[in-house]
């Protein structure tokens, strides 16, 4: 996955918001994938590789543990990326005893430009959603800041190409958070 940073920061926003509204939250990276060779093509992706080896690295334990998810995948061929889409093709066990039901999910994403397929990435990685027997949170338009980002209702997408997250990008990641976090706390009681 060519990471250089822009769905980490994203990441780091969202968290943000959900600690606001009062969640204990893992931030974690997928496993990266690619060949070192593909990540040495391209000196920001080694940097960020590089810079966060010693990163936690998500499981299925997180998956468990949590009340709300919240994925981040950057854009490819409107899909998610490989490294994504290999750690979800792990979680059948979860899936199978049901431990990935009535939780709340939702995503964000980031392409190099603006059509980049943004909304058909979301829209994929929802459909590993409802197999789970997840509950999907989208920010819909449930908030002004989604019109500022160019309003996006299925969740936080960023153009990458323009230098990474504008504080409006980072501001639409906040309220997600923010608002799974609110909903997972309504479900659990």
């Amino acid at each position: 996955m060519l990471n250089t940073g822009t769905n980490a920061a994203m990441a780091e926003a969202v968290a943000e918001g959900a600690r606001a509204a009062g969640a204990d939250v893992r931030v974690r990276l997928v496993e990266e994938i690619a060949p070192r060779a593909a990540i040495e093509s391209n000196d920001a992706w080694k940097r960020f590789v590089d810079a966060h080896a010693d990163a936690p690295k998500a499981s299925l334990d997180d998956l468990e543990w949590a009340d709300g998810v919240i994925f981040g995948t950057p854009t490819r061929y409107g899909n998610i990326a490989a490294p994504l889409k290999a750690f979800i093709d792990t979680t059948g066990g979860l899936w199978f005893a049901g431990k990935l039901a009535n939780k709340v999910y939702a995503g964000f994403t980031s392409a190099q430009n603006v059509h980049g397929g943004q909304e058909a990435t979301l829209l994929a990685l929802y459909n590993s959603v409802h197999h789970f027997g997840g509950i999907l949170v989208s920010p819909g338009y449930t908030d002004p800041v989604v019109f500022e980002t160019g309003g996006n209702p299925y969740g936080p997408s960023v153009t990458a190409g323009k230098g990474g997250p504008t504080e409006q990008d980072l501001a639409h990641a906040r309220y997600l958070g923010r608002r799974v976090a609110q909903t997972a706390t309504k479900l659990a009681g």
